[in-house]
C-alpha cells in the first residue's frame, strides 16, 4: 500500500513532503514523495534559496513511477503546497492516472493558502485554482479556519459557523472535512481546538493551547499526513481526528521541552505510532 505525496520539500526543516513522508512511513505505508519546490528552508524565516519545480516536473516524476507498473498499489493521493497554479493540473492528473489503475485510490487535499496571523502567503492564482479544481475532486479536505472560510465565504465565530461552512465544502465535493484550527468568539482559554465534518455529523477535540513563540510550521501538514493514515487504517473521521490529535500534540509537547523552532519529528516519533491516549472527539 503506497501514498502519493505532491507537496513542497526542504533541506532544513519539517513542512510539506519533510513533516508528512516520515511519519507516513512509521505507521507502515509506503510513500512516494514528489516535490512541487525545492527550498532550503521553509517560508516562515523569511528568506530562503531554491526553487519552484513546476507542472511538467510532478508530470515527469509520476511517468517514471507509472512505468514501473506500481500505480495500482497506491491506495491514496496527498496534495500540500502547490508553488505555483499549474501544479494543480499537473495534480489532478496524477489522480486520474492512480484511479485508472485504482477507482478506489482516495485524495485529500491540504488546501495551503494562508492562515489567520499571515493572510494568503501563496502566489496569485493558487487559492482559485484550488478552490476551483482541487477541492470538488478531493474526499477529504483538511483547511484551517483561514483556509476554509476562503473557500467557502462564511466567517466562522461559532460551532454554528463552523457546521455551515463544512455543510458547503462538502457540497463541492469532500465528504470529510478536517477544520485544523477552529477559534470561535467564545473560544475556552488556554485551549485550541480541531474539528472534523463527515455524513454522521460534527466532531471536536480540544487540547491544551501550548507557549510555542514562534510556532513552528509544518504542524498542518503532519496533521493532514496522519489523519489520512488514520482515515486509512479506521475508515471513521472521528477516530482518526484522535488519533492524530494525539500524536500532533505530542509532538508539539516535545517541540516546546526542547526549545525548537522545527519539529520534534524525529525526536518524538513513538507518539507518532502508538501516542498516549489522552484527548477524544465530541459531537457537537
Amino acid at each position: 500500500m503506497a501514498i502519493l505525496s505532491i507537496q513542497s520539500h526542504v533541506s532544513y526543516g519539517y513542512v510539506g513532503n519533510r513533516s508528512a513522508v516520515f511519519p507516513l512511513q512509521r505507521l507502515g505505508l509506503e510513500v512516494w514523495d514528489v516535490n512541487t519546490v525545492e527550498f532550503s528552508n521553509h517560508t516562515g524565516y523569511g528568506s530562503w534559496t531554491g526553487m519552484v519545480l513546476g507542472a511538467d516536473h510532478i508530470r515527469s516524476i509520476v511517468d517514471g513511477i507509472e512505468a514501473r507498473g506500481v500505480l495500482g498499489g497506491c491506495i491514496a493521493v496527498l496534495s500540500g503546497y502547490l508553488g505555483d497554479a499549474d501544479i494543480a493540473e499537473a495534480v489532478l492528473a496524477s489522480l486520474s492516472r492512480v484511479r485508472a489503475h485504482n477507482p478506489s485510490a482516495i485524495y485529500l487535499c491540504d488546501p495551503v493558502m494562508g492562515d489567520v496571523d499571515r493572510g494568503f502567503f501563496v502566489r496569485p492564482g493558487i487559492p482559485e485554482t484550488i478552490a476551483e479544481k482541487l477541492i470538488p475532486a478531493a474526499d477529504i479536505a483538511t483547511p484551517n479556519q483561514f483556509e476554509i472560510e476562503a473557500l467557502t465565504g462564511v466567517t466562522i465565530r461559532s460551532v454554528d459557523d463552523a457546521r455551515r461552512a463544512a455543510a458547503i465544502l462538502h457540497e463541492k465535493g469532500p465528504r470529510v472535512v478536517l477544520i485544523t484550527s477552529f477559534m470561535p468568539e467564545t473560544k475556552e482559554e488556554g485551549h485550541i481546538e480541531m474539528l472534523v465534518s463527515d455524513e454522521t455529523g460534527l466532531y471536536g477535540v480540544k487540547t491544551p493551547e501550548l507557549p510555542l513563540n514562534p510556532a513552528p510550521n509544518g504542524a498542518g501538514d503532519l496533521t493532514a499526513a496522519l489523519f489520512l493514515a488514520r482515515y486509512l487504517e479506521t475508515k471513521n473521521a472521528a477516530a482518526a481526528l484522535e488519533l492524530t490529535t494525539d500524536s500532533v500534540h505530542a509532538v508539539l509537547e516535545r517541540t516546546l521541552k526542547e526549545g525548537r523552532r522545527e519539529l520534534a519529528l524525529i525526536a518524538e516519533q513513538a507518539s507518532l505510532v502508538s501516542p498516549e491516549r489522552r484527548f477524544a472527539a465530541v459531537k457537537l
